[in-house]
């Protein structure tokens, strides 16, 4: 295959490369369905999100919400509360992720490759379920502070108000610039750094002058990222009872006001132009300045020995890092099996009640979970293989301007496009039925879909990149139509990257809640997420919560393995290929 590509006679005649960029109707017809798709379940809900916060109660172009705004102390508090929470829980988490990082990259470790996994587990569980077991296991009555106090004579109140949410955010979302970080730090020039010892840069220095600076990119990817989760986030504050927070707010306006209420569009605009400006910061900051380097094959940073002294440094902030940040999985999983557990260390009696409950009271809302969860995926992997076929194989004019729309969902929070739906259907019913769209659960589906596109999309962009455009012109050569070369050629090679995107989308709606919590009408439709979420508001119900919990986290762990299966199977299958 490879001799044949290398001749001047594989060129392919024009004909056939023009039928393959040609747009026939059918591409045309997907162009049409796939942009009235985003208009209809992204681009108009949040347009009239924004509408409605700059107009009064005769459609007339105002300002007036926003003066109301800036005058209520609460609702101010609340924005500079969210605004502190997002940049103290970035600060902590770069001094978790940072030493994490280079620790691991640049020293020779034993087990650094589980040290770097394990560094990622945080990320598979929802961070309003850690909230729970770290209160249990950091709050004023929790393990550590009762053994501070039995051993010590002291407490420290980490897990109150807003010092509570920075960690318990910090804890879950730090993984995302520790990944960032691996593969910045493994892509720079040993040469950089040799030349650096050269001229006599060590230690602090080293790091602080060639390092970190050629690591920044990756950086500030994960950086901008952390903060636009935690600033958008609200089923953690509502979990440990903080309500002066923007997220919160906008859902007590909502859901207490009602829908008709300026002040919770107000506060969804606010967040919206929060994430896009923290995007459009990070990019502003690398513009202009270049981190690349010269020899891009040659040795990547030269890893060292540690001495005796620092090996027991490291290692111990290592698992000091690891105990920290894997607590909230061992402690919801002790609650799963607690009978009791309140004023110990460890629980005082287990018992597996909380599953048989969840088994039997909850196999409704595993079942809508699988239900929401799996044609949302699908739908995702139809539109975003879609999109990526009519950006890279075909000329449509706009082509590009899907991807902007789908790629759009990263920086609308999930309440505020629940807040969308509710306003765009409200008095909307089923066709033919007296049913009010917004008590179904197509919305809580739709909504799913939506926000996890751009996860599929970059996938299956991926994966058809990977297809070279000549396979195509061969079977369409030899007589296929454009959609039989799509089904028997095109999907079979992008399988790997399509199985990815579907998992991914998968698994991070299946812990979806600020969405949800919104647009779920009745417990009945109710996914695991929003379970949870009951069953944490009570004392007793914390352990089915948790057992329910577990069994999610279980459930995102396996998509996560066979995601990243799924991935390398595709890299084999492409590399076998060209061989």
């Amino acid at each position: 295959m490879s001799t044949l590509a290398a001749a001047p006679a594989a060129t392919p005649p024009a004909p056939a490369r023009a039928r393959i960029r040609g747009a026939g109707w059918g591409v045309w017809l997907a162009f049409g369905l796939i942009a009235a798709f985003l208009l209809a379940f992204l681009i108009v809900p949040i347009g009239l999100v924004i509408y409605t916060a700059f107009v009064d109660e005769s459609n007339r172009l105002t300002l007036g919400h926003f003066a109301n705004f800036f005058g209520q102390t609460v609702l101010v508090e609340s924005f500079l509360n969210s605004l502190w929470v997002s940049l103290a829980s970035v600060a902590v988490a770069t001094l978790i992720a940072v030493p994490l990082a280079y620790l691991t990259v640049r020293f020779e470790f034993r087990g650094a490759l589980l040290i770097q996994t394990l560094g990622v587990l945080p990320l598979i569980m929802p961070p309003f379920v850690g909230a729970v077991a770290m209160q249990l296991i950091f709050g004023r009555n929790g393990s550590v502070n009762l053994l501070l106090n039995d051993w010590f004579g002291f407490t420290v109140p980490i897990m109150d108000g807003l010092i509570g949410v920075t960690f318990v955010e910090s804890i879950h979302y730090f993984p995302f610039i520790l990944l960032n970080l691996f593969a910045s730090m493994r892509n720079i020039d040993g040469a950089m750094e040799e030349s650096a010892l050269n001229l006599g840069a060590r230690g602090w220095r080293l790091f602080r002058r060639v390092i970190f600076p050629l690591a920044m990119p990756g950086y500030l990817a994960g950086a901008t990222l952390l903060f636009v989760k935690v600033f958008d986030d609200l089923g953690t504050p509502l979990v440990m009872g903080v309500t002066n927070m923007l997220a919160p707010q906008a859902y007590l306006r909502i859901t207490s006001v009602g829908i008709d209420d300026p002040q919770g569009y107000v506060i969804s605009v606010i967040m919206i132009a929060f994430s896009i400006l923290a995007l459009g910061l990070a990019a502003r900051v690398m513009k202009g300045r270049d981190y690349s380097t010269l020899q891009k094959g040659g040795n990547s940073l030269q890893r060292r020995r540690l001495s005796g002294w620092e090996s027991v440094l490291a290692y111990g902030w290592i698992i000091l890092v690891l105990l920290i940040t894997l607590a909230p999985h061992f402690g919801i999983l002790l609650m799963s099996f607690a009978k009791v557990w309140s004023f110990s260390v460890l629980p005082d009696a287990y018992t597996l009640e909380h599953y048989a409950t969840v088994f039997t009271d909850a196999r409704g809302m595993m079942a809508n979970t699988l239900l929401y969860c799996l044609l949302a995926a699908g739908l995702d992997v139809v539109i975003g293989t879609a999109i990526a076929y009519l950006i890279l194989r075909t000329n449509l004019p706009g082509r590009r301007w899907l991807d902007y729309m789908a790629s759009a969902a990263l920086a609308i929070p999930g309440l505020v496009l629940a807040i969308g739906y509710l306003r765009l259907f409200k008095g909307v019913n089923l066709p033919f039925t007296d049913t009010p769209v917004v008590s179904t659960w197509v919305l809580i589906m739709l909504a799913y879909a939506v926000r996890r596109l751009p996860y599929a999309l970059r996938s299956c962009m991926a994966a058809l990149q990977q297809v070279h455009v000549s396979l195509e012109e061969a079977a369409q050569s030899l007589g296929a139509t454009r959609m039989s070369t799509i089904r028997r050629v095109m999907v079979p090679l992008m399988m790997g990257g399509m199985l990815a995107g579907f998992v991914t989308s998968f698994i991070t709606a299946a812990v979806e809640l600020s969405a949800t919590i919104l647009l779920a009408s009745a417990q009945s439709q109710a996914p695991m997420s929003y379970g949870i979420y009951l069953y944490m508001q009570s004392i007793a119900g914390r352990g089915p919560g948790a057992a329910l919990a577990v069994l999610a986290v279980v459930v995102v762990a396996v998509g996560t393995y066979l995601s990243h299966r799924f991935v390398e199977r595709s890299r084999a299958t492409v590399a076998t290929a060209r061989v």
